[in-house]
């Protein structure tokens, strides 16, 4: 009993347990992932505009609605090509002895996660009106609007980053919205956040719970799977041309009524989605990057995005298959070589 009425000894035994624990549970087995995971060939070191904009991230709080985690199951296929794994993890370090912000992996998702961005929607344009105004390219974002990254001039110069914002979200005003140096450090950040392709021969984790694809009769009465087209265009396209397909006005172009889409010539299309395009800067459009290269999108899927392109919102234009799709991406990439 004199054990337990020794304060000074019971206090002592409970810190030294505590120490022992945290020492076998967490500091040895943190130390060990340490020294045996590596950064993945080809993963580069944060410097210079992104660093600054990982500490803008951080500031502004953004890990409290966004992850940067694809998890092994087929809802997170959208956000990566692949599940996330150690390594993708293993560059990171401290920011200093006092802050551990090296990990921005997140615990919720209130908005989109952000693993794959720098690849997933690599437009400059994209990105800074999205900050300047998240209702100008998702309707229905609950994201606040960063405007304090820019500032209004009526007369930019030539070396300022001038936004396209819409009018609708110009408040009247006749000047133009140009990007401050925190807006493009934060951008600048985003654009690193790219999944690395293993290293050849390794076999990336599959994801889980794949959904069945859809069974469609064909014209022959014969069954067949096919893709959903309104998904993969949500996924990949909504954020730029709009659930409704009138893209817009000033930063991203319609696919309603688009001379490109009701093409029964498939080729230029097809060109576009792998290779991207830039050909109507003119207009005050940025360009377009080669989504269906980037997410590694296969004719299965440029398909059936095309097919609902094709068929939406007023269009009514000829469908293409799986087949010539096949054709027309080998046809584009030699002639993007």
């Amino acid at each position: 009993m004199e054990y337990f009425n020794n304060h000074k000894k019971l206090f002592l035994t409970v810190l030294g347990l505590y120490l022992a624990l945290t020492l076998l549970v967490a500091v040895i087995p943190a130390i060990y992932n340490q020294n045996n995971n590596a950064p993945l060939p080809g993963a580069e070191q944060l410097h210079g505009d992104a660093l600054k904009g990982k500490a803008l991230y951080v500031a502004n709080g953004c890990v409290a609605c966004h992850t940067q985690q694809v998890r092994n199951i087929d809802m997170d296929k959208v956000w990566g090509t692949r599940p996330s794994i150690a390594a993708d993890y293993a560059a990171n370090r401290r920011t200093d002895f006092w802050r551990n912000t090296a990990t921005l992996m997140g615990t919720e998702r209130t908005g989109p996660d952000l693993t794959n961005i720098g690849n997933r929607q690599p437009s400059v344009d994209w990105q800074l009106l999205h900050l300047y105004q998240p209702r100008a390219v998702v309707k229905q974002s609950i994201m606040p609007a960063y405007q304090w990254m820019f500032e209004y001039k009526e007369k930019p110069s030539k070396n300022d980053k001038v936004v396209n914002v819409p009018a609708e979200f110009m408040n009247g005003r006749k000047g133009k919205i140009v990007a401050k140096p925190e807006a493009m450090q934060l951008v600048a950040y985003l654009f690193t956040l790219k999944q690395i392709k293993l290293p050849d021969g390794t076999k990336p984790p599959e994801f889980l719970y794949k959904k069945e694809l859809k069974q469609t009769v064909g014209a022959g009465g014969a069954a067949s799977t096919e893709l959903d087209g309104a998904s993969l265009y949500t996924a990949n396209c909504q954020s730029c041309h709009q659930e409704n397909g009138q893209g817009l006005p000033g930063a991203f172009p319609p696919l309603k009524g688009s001379k490109v889409v009701l093409d029964d010539n498939h080729n230029i299309m097809v060109d576009i989605i792998m290779n991207g395009y830039s050909g109507r800067a003119a207009e005050g459009f940025g360009p377009m990057p080669p989504v269906g290269t980037m997410n590694n999108l296969t004719a299965e899927e440029i398909s059936a995005i095309m097919n609902h392109e094709k068929t939406s919102w007023g269009n009514n234009a000829k469908k293409i298959t799986v087949e010539e799709v096949k054709q027309l991406m080998e046809a584009v990439k030699t002639k993007a070589k």
